[in-house]
Protein backbone atom coordinates (compact mmCIF):
# COMPACT_ATOMS: atom_id res chain seq x y z
CA UNK A 1 0.00 0.00 0.00
CA UNK A 2 1.56 3.03 -0.53
CA UNK A 3 0.93 4.87 3.11
CA UNK A 4 3.68 2.49 3.81
CA UNK A 5 6.05 3.99 1.61
CA UNK A 6 4.69 7.35 3.05
CA UNK A 7 5.62 6.09 6.35
CA UNK A 8 9.29 4.60 5.18
CA UNK A 9 9.75 8.01 3.68
CA UNK A 10 8.81 9.82 6.75
CA UNK A 11 11.67 7.58 8.63
CA UNK A 12 14.38 8.89 6.46
CA UNK A 13 13.60 12.34 7.13
CA UNK A 14 11.11 15.35 6.45
CA UNK A 15 9.00 14.56 3.35
CA UNK A 16 8.64 17.62 0.92
CA UNK A 17 5.41 17.40 -1.25
CA UNK A 18 5.18 19.79 -3.54
CA UNK A 19 1.37 20.73 -4.78
CA UNK A 20 0.05 19.49 -8.06
CA UNK A 21 -3.25 19.40 -9.66
CA UNK A 22 -3.29 17.40 -13.14
CA UNK A 23 -0.72 14.59 -14.87
CA UNK A 24 1.31 17.14 -15.91
CA UNK A 25 2.45 18.67 -12.52
CA UNK A 26 2.99 15.57 -11.26
CA UNK A 27 5.19 14.13 -14.26
CA UNK A 28 7.37 17.59 -13.41
CA UNK A 29 7.15 17.07 -9.87
CA UNK A 30 8.26 13.89 -9.97
CA UNK A 31 11.02 13.96 -12.71
CA UNK A 32 12.52 16.97 -10.58
CA UNK A 33 13.36 14.31 -7.96
CA UNK A 34 10.35 14.83 -5.01
CA UNK A 35 9.52 11.46 -3.39
CA UNK A 36 5.66 12.16 -2.55
CA UNK A 37 3.32 14.70 -3.63
CA UNK A 38 0.41 16.68 -2.50
CA UNK A 39 -3.05 16.67 -4.56
CA UNK A 40 -3.61 20.66 -3.26
CA UNK A 41 -7.32 21.70 -3.16
CA UNK A 42 -6.22 25.36 -3.48
CA UNK A 43 -4.58 24.38 -7.01
CA UNK A 44 -7.40 21.89 -7.70
CA UNK A 45 -9.84 24.24 -7.30
CA UNK A 46 -7.61 27.20 -9.51
CA UNK A 47 -7.39 25.26 -12.05
CA UNK A 48 -11.05 25.04 -12.53
CA UNK A 49 -10.96 28.70 -12.15
CA UNK A 50 -12.70 28.89 -8.83
CA UNK A 51 -10.87 30.03 -5.40
CA UNK A 52 -10.13 27.84 -2.48
CA UNK A 53 -14.14 27.77 -1.04
CA UNK A 54 -15.19 24.72 -1.78
CA UNK A 55 -16.64 25.56 -4.73
CA UNK A 56 -16.10 22.20 -6.57
CA UNK A 57 -17.29 18.86 -5.81
CA UNK A 58 -16.10 15.69 -4.42
CA UNK A 59 -16.57 13.74 -7.35
CA UNK A 60 -14.48 16.65 -9.19
CA UNK A 61 -12.02 16.52 -6.72
CA UNK A 62 -11.84 12.87 -6.78
CA UNK A 63 -11.10 13.13 -10.74
CA UNK A 64 -8.52 14.99 -10.65
CA UNK A 65 -6.52 13.02 -7.81
CA UNK A 66 -7.16 10.35 -10.15
CA UNK A 67 -5.72 11.79 -12.97
CA UNK A 68 -2.21 12.45 -10.79
CA UNK A 69 -2.01 8.96 -9.60
CA UNK A 70 -2.38 7.78 -13.35
CA UNK A 71 0.55 9.77 -14.37
CA UNK A 72 2.80 9.17 -10.95
CA UNK A 73 3.53 6.39 -9.13
CA UNK A 74 4.73 8.47 -5.88
CA UNK A 75 3.30 8.47 -2.94
CA UNK A 76 0.04 11.21 -3.09
CA UNK A 77 -1.03 12.87 0.10
CA UNK A 78 -5.22 14.05 -0.85
CA UNK A 79 -6.68 17.36 0.28
CA UNK A 80 -10.57 16.61 0.98
CA UNK A 81 -11.37 19.98 2.69
CA UNK A 82 -14.17 19.16 5.14
CA UNK A 83 -14.99 15.71 3.94
CA UNK A 84 -17.49 17.10 2.32
CA UNK A 85 -20.49 16.40 4.76
CA UNK A 86 -21.27 15.27 8.53
CA UNK A 87 -19.00 12.42 9.71
CA UNK A 88 -20.61 9.65 7.69
CA UNK A 89 -19.75 11.84 3.79
CA UNK A 90 -16.77 12.23 5.34
CA UNK A 91 -16.02 8.67 6.02
CA UNK A 92 -17.04 7.89 2.34
CA UNK A 93 -15.07 10.72 1.27
CA UNK A 94 -12.44 8.85 2.56
CA UNK A 95 -13.13 5.42 1.20
CA UNK A 96 -13.24 6.88 -2.25
CA UNK A 97 -9.61 8.44 -2.15
CA UNK A 98 -8.68 5.53 -0.97
CA UNK A 99 -9.86 3.42 -3.88
CA UNK A 100 -8.22 5.71 -6.05
CA UNK A 101 -4.71 5.24 -4.24
CA UNK A 102 -3.93 7.80 -2.33
CA UNK A 103 -1.50 7.45 0.68
CA UNK A 104 -3.09 9.78 3.29
CA UNK A 105 -5.66 12.19 3.18
CA UNK A 106 -6.03 15.45 5.18
CA UNK A 107 -9.47 17.26 6.48
CA UNK A 108 -9.67 20.75 8.62
CA UNK A 109 -12.18 21.02 11.11
CA UNK A 110 -13.90 24.42 9.66
CA UNK A 111 -17.83 24.22 8.70
CA UNK A 112 -18.60 23.15 5.10
CA UNK A 113 -18.15 25.05 3.03
CA UNK A 114 -14.57 26.20 4.06
CA UNK A 115 -12.88 29.18 3.78
CA UNK A 116 -9.20 29.44 3.12
CA UNK A 117 -7.65 30.88 5.80
CA UNK A 118 -5.28 32.62 4.06
CA UNK A 119 -7.41 34.37 1.60
CA UNK A 120 -9.99 35.92 4.49
CA UNK A 121 -10.29 37.24 7.61
CA UNK A 122 -11.02 35.95 11.07
CA UNK A 123 -12.26 34.58 12.17
CA UNK A 124 -13.40 30.73 9.83
CA UNK A 125 -16.19 29.06 11.28
CA UNK A 126 -15.08 25.32 12.86
CA UNK A 127 -17.05 22.63 13.55
CA UNK A 128 -17.94 21.92 17.41
CA UNK A 129 -14.51 20.21 18.76
CA UNK A 130 -16.59 16.88 19.79
CA UNK A 131 -18.15 16.78 16.25
CA UNK A 132 -14.88 17.52 14.55
CA UNK A 133 -13.03 14.25 16.70
CA UNK A 134 -16.10 12.11 15.31
CA UNK A 135 -15.61 12.68 11.79
CA UNK A 136 -11.60 11.80 12.02
CA UNK A 137 -12.55 8.89 14.35
CA UNK A 138 -15.41 8.12 11.18
CA UNK A 139 -12.80 8.65 8.48
CA UNK A 140 -9.72 6.63 10.04
CA UNK A 141 -12.57 3.75 11.14
CA UNK A 142 -13.55 3.93 6.96
CA UNK A 143 -9.90 3.12 6.11
CA UNK A 144 -7.31 1.77 8.76
CA UNK A 145 -4.09 1.48 8.13
CA UNK A 146 -4.38 2.15 4.07
CA UNK A 147 -4.44 5.83 4.64
CA UNK A 148 -2.90 7.83 6.66
CA UNK A 149 -5.27 10.60 8.09
CA UNK A 150 -4.03 13.94 8.53
CA UNK A 151 -6.32 15.99 10.67
CA UNK A 152 -5.99 19.73 9.83
CA UNK A 153 -7.12 22.55 12.66
CA UNK A 154 -8.19 25.84 12.09
CA UNK A 155 -8.31 26.79 15.78
CA UNK A 156 -5.87 29.27 16.59
CA UNK A 157 -3.76 29.17 20.31
CA UNK A 158 -4.37 27.19 23.61
CA UNK A 159 -7.42 25.84 21.19
CA UNK A 160 -5.68 24.46 18.73
CA UNK A 161 -3.49 22.78 20.92
CA UNK A 162 -6.73 21.26 22.41
CA UNK A 163 -7.98 20.11 19.46
CA UNK A 164 -4.72 18.36 18.05
CA UNK A 165 -4.97 16.24 21.47
CA UNK A 166 -8.87 15.56 20.63
CA UNK A 167 -7.78 14.94 17.04
CA UNK A 168 -4.76 12.12 17.96
CA UNK A 169 -7.10 10.61 20.55
CA UNK A 170 -9.76 9.98 17.68
CA UNK A 171 -6.99 8.63 15.35
CA UNK A 172 -5.80 10.61 13.36
CA UNK A 173 -2.35 9.88 12.18
CA UNK A 174 -0.91 12.99 12.48
CA UNK A 175 -1.83 16.48 13.22
CA UNK A 176 -1.96 19.93 10.48
CA UNK A 177 -1.94 23.46 12.12
CA UNK A 178 -3.06 25.42 9.64
CA UNK A 179 -0.10 28.42 8.48
CA UNK A 180 -2.23 31.03 10.98
CA UNK A 181 -2.50 28.65 13.72
CA UNK A 182 0.65 29.32 15.36
CA UNK A 183 3.00 31.95 15.10
CA UNK A 184 6.34 30.77 16.42
CA UNK A 185 8.13 27.59 15.94
CA UNK A 186 7.88 26.42 19.85
CA UNK A 187 4.22 26.55 19.51
CA UNK A 188 4.51 24.23 17.05
CA UNK A 189 6.54 21.97 19.22
CA UNK A 190 4.34 22.67 22.23
CA UNK A 191 1.54 21.10 19.51
CA UNK A 192 3.66 18.10 18.91
CA UNK A 193 3.67 17.38 22.25
CA UNK A 194 0.13 17.58 22.81
CA UNK A 195 -1.08 15.83 20.23
CA UNK A 196 1.67 12.96 20.81
CA UNK A 197 1.86 12.36 16.55
CA UNK A 198 3.81 13.86 13.79
CA UNK A 199 2.69 17.18 12.61
CA UNK A 200 2.45 18.45 9.20
CA UNK A 201 3.48 22.03 8.19
CA UNK A 202 1.99 23.73 4.96
CA UNK A 203 4.82 26.11 3.52
CA UNK A 204 2.15 28.17 1.58
CA UNK A 205 3.37 31.08 -0.40
CA UNK A 206 4.48 33.99 1.22
CA UNK A 207 3.55 32.81 4.43
CA UNK A 208 5.41 33.01 7.76
CA UNK A 209 6.21 29.26 7.43
CA UNK A 210 7.79 29.11 4.30
CA UNK A 211 10.24 31.99 5.82
CA UNK A 212 11.83 30.66 8.70
CA UNK A 213 10.61 27.03 8.40
CA UNK A 214 14.03 25.42 7.74
CA UNK A 215 14.93 21.87 7.13
CA UNK A 216 16.37 21.69 10.66
CA UNK A 217 13.67 23.87 11.94
CA UNK A 218 11.31 21.71 10.70
CA UNK A 219 12.80 18.50 12.70
CA UNK A 220 12.79 20.47 15.64
CA UNK A 221 9.50 21.03 15.88
CA UNK A 222 8.67 17.06 15.16
CA UNK A 223 6.97 18.23 11.53
CA UNK A 224 7.28 14.85 9.17
CA UNK A 225 5.85 16.35 6.47
CA UNK A 226 6.10 19.60 4.80
CA UNK A 227 3.61 20.68 1.92
CA UNK A 228 4.84 22.81 -0.91
CA UNK A 229 1.00 23.99 -1.95
CA UNK A 230 1.31 26.81 -4.21
CA UNK A 231 4.55 27.38 -4.97
CA UNK A 232 4.57 25.68 -8.38
CA UNK A 233 1.14 27.03 -8.60
CA UNK A 234 1.69 30.51 -8.73
CA UNK A 235 4.88 29.78 -10.97
CA UNK A 236 2.82 28.29 -13.55
CA UNK A 237 0.10 30.88 -13.72
CA UNK A 238 2.83 33.65 -13.62
CA UNK A 239 4.74 32.24 -16.44
CA UNK A 240 1.44 31.68 -18.40
CA UNK A 241 0.56 35.05 -18.12
CA UNK A 242 3.44 36.64 -19.14
CA UNK A 243 3.66 34.41 -22.30
CA UNK A 244 -0.22 35.18 -23.00
CA UNK A 245 0.72 38.89 -22.72
CA UNK A 246 3.04 38.69 -25.17
CA UNK A 247 1.15 36.76 -27.75
CA UNK A 248 -1.51 39.05 -27.05
CA UNK A 249 0.12 41.95 -27.63
CA UNK A 250 1.39 40.88 -31.05
CA UNK A 251 4.95 39.24 -30.41
CA UNK A 252 5.87 36.95 -32.90
CA UNK A 253 4.92 33.02 -31.51
CA UNK A 254 8.58 32.03 -32.46
CA UNK A 255 10.25 34.61 -30.06
CA UNK A 256 7.59 33.70 -27.23
CA UNK A 257 8.14 29.82 -27.86
CA UNK A 258 12.46 30.80 -27.77
CA UNK A 259 11.66 31.34 -23.98
CA UNK A 260 9.58 28.08 -23.19
CA UNK A 261 10.52 24.42 -22.61
CA UNK A 262 11.82 23.30 -26.12
CA UNK A 263 9.41 20.98 -28.20
CA UNK A 264 11.39 17.76 -28.03
CA UNK A 265 11.93 17.88 -24.06
CA UNK A 266 8.38 19.05 -23.62
CA UNK A 267 7.91 15.34 -25.84
CA UNK A 268 9.84 13.67 -23.61
CA UNK A 269 8.22 15.06 -20.59
CA UNK A 270 4.98 14.04 -21.07
CA UNK A 271 5.68 10.23 -22.66
CA UNK A 272 5.68 9.86 -25.96
CA UNK A 273 8.51 7.55 -26.43
CA UNK A 274 6.87 5.08 -23.52
CA UNK A 275 3.64 5.66 -26.09
CA UNK A 276 5.09 4.91 -29.44
CA UNK A 277 7.35 1.83 -27.52
CA UNK A 278 4.10 0.42 -26.55
CA UNK A 279 2.13 0.78 -30.14
CA UNK A 280 4.96 -1.36 -31.81
CA UNK A 281 4.41 -4.13 -28.74
CA UNK A 282 0.97 -4.19 -29.60
CA UNK A 283 -0.54 -3.06 -32.80
CA UNK A 284 -0.08 -4.57 -35.40
CA UNK A 285 0.27 -1.45 -38.21
CA UNK A 286 2.78 0.17 -35.79
CA UNK A 287 4.64 -2.95 -36.19
CA UNK A 288 4.95 -2.98 -40.36
CA UNK A 289 2.29 -5.68 -40.37
CA UNK A 290 4.29 -8.29 -39.11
Amino acid sequence: MSSRRLRELMGEGVVHAPGVWDGLTARLAEQAGFSALCASGFAVSASLGYPDAELYTMSENLEATRRIRESSGLPLIADIDTGYGNALNAARTARRFRDAGVAAVFMEDQESPKRCPLCVGDPVPLVPPEEAAMKVRAVKDAVGDDVLVIARTDARGEEALQRAKSYAGAGADMVMPVTRTFSTADEWARCREAAGVPLVATLTASAWTEREFTPRVLEEVGVAIALLPTQVLMAAAGAMRQALGRLAAGEPPADVSADALPHHEFVDLIGFAEVEAAQKAYLPAARGGA
